[in-house]
């Protein structure tokens, strides 16, 4: 098939890779035009453009945009492309990390021109070219047949690893709730292999430990695959610093279980310990010394 991407940092360049690999055709637009042309470069079957009327001329109806860009981004990406000649029956795909609810926002808007929206829920990192990537997918059953040889050619296989979940939305509902268990994965792991590096007196090898666990173990996954690589090249992460960002998805967890009255503890203490790695001096630390030294006459450590 033919279609464009917009976007090709990490994930969207691998997936044109991972697309044109399977014979697909490629139109692609960066923000830096430079971009664009070294993939062209790279691989056969992939068309640089430099502005978008040129993508959507180089696409014949019904058209089919991938967006690979950063959620905030997304409704000026559209109002962009709309701009540029996007007409009834093309298909956008937002295939970044979008809130479910802007989703279906956005869906209901593009209808009314006769735009089919689809919510791709994409996971894989900067390995889904070589395994293939998990997708999400929302939208009309007319959309997704339409995409279907996309996502079949992006998927570990073509009837594995990917699905459409729902309507307009589902796709990133589910990614959103793929990532929040991923936080609590991650936390978990991150937990247990602090205790372990603490038990001093067992000079424990933690790069031994995660490999034993990789083999046979309840406990293994790609996760743990990565902390065996991490500690292999940096045994006491000794480069890393513990601040732990977060992009978004994990808030919307949290504030969704709110609003369902979904208990979702260990999904929101993970989030709130990336919260916590952020700061050099916690004012409720603080606070808390200042209570025992209050009521129970408690020394304290003075600020260094």
């Amino acid at each position: 098939m033919k279609l464009a991407m917009i976007g090709l940092g990490k994930m969207g360049a691998n997936m044109v890779r991972r697309l044109v690999g399977d014979g697909h055709e490629l139109i692609v637009f960066n923000r830096s035009p430079d971009t664009a042309i070294k993939l062209s470069k790279e691989l056969d079957n992939v068309i640089p453009v430099s502005h978008l009327e040129e993508l959507i001329k180089a696409l014949a109806p019904p058209r089919i945009i991938w967006l690979m860009v950063p959620h905030q981004v997304v409704d000026q990406s559209i109002a962009d492309l709309l701009s540029a000649g996007m007409s009834k029956g093309d298909v956008l795909i937002d295939g970044g990390n979008s809130n479910f609810n802007l989703s279906q926002r956005r869906a209901a808007e593009l209808q009314q021109s006769g735009i089919h929206f689809v919510d791709s829920g994409t996971s894989g990192g900067v390995w889904g070219l070589e395994n293939g990537y998990s997708i999400m997918v929302g939208g009309s059953d007319e959309a997704v047949a339409i995409i279907r040889p996309i996502l079949e050619s992006l998927a570990p296989a073509k009837d594995k690893g990917w699905g459409h979940v729902g309507p307009a939305g589902a796709g990133h509902y589910v990614k959103m709730v793929h990532n929040g268990i991923e936080y609590g994965m991650m936390q978990a792991f991150a937990e247990g292999f602090e205790l372990l590096e603490a038990k001093d007196e067992m000079n424990l090898d933690l790069q031994q430990i995660s490999e034993i666990w990789q083999h046979g173990s309840v406990v293994r996954s790609w996760l743990l695959d990565l902390m065996a690589d991490a500690f292999s090249s940096d045994k006491n992460l000794s480069s890393l610093s513990d601040y732990v960002d977060d992009s978004g998805e994990g808030r919307w967890v949290v504030q969704d279980s709110i609003n369902l009255a979904v208990p979702t503890p260990v999904l929101t203490l993970a989030l709130q310990m990336r919260f916590r790695s952020r700061q050099d001096n916690s004012f409720a630390g603080k606070v808390l010394n200042a209570m025992r030294a209050g009521f129970g006459g408690h020394s304290i450590r003075p600020v260094e």
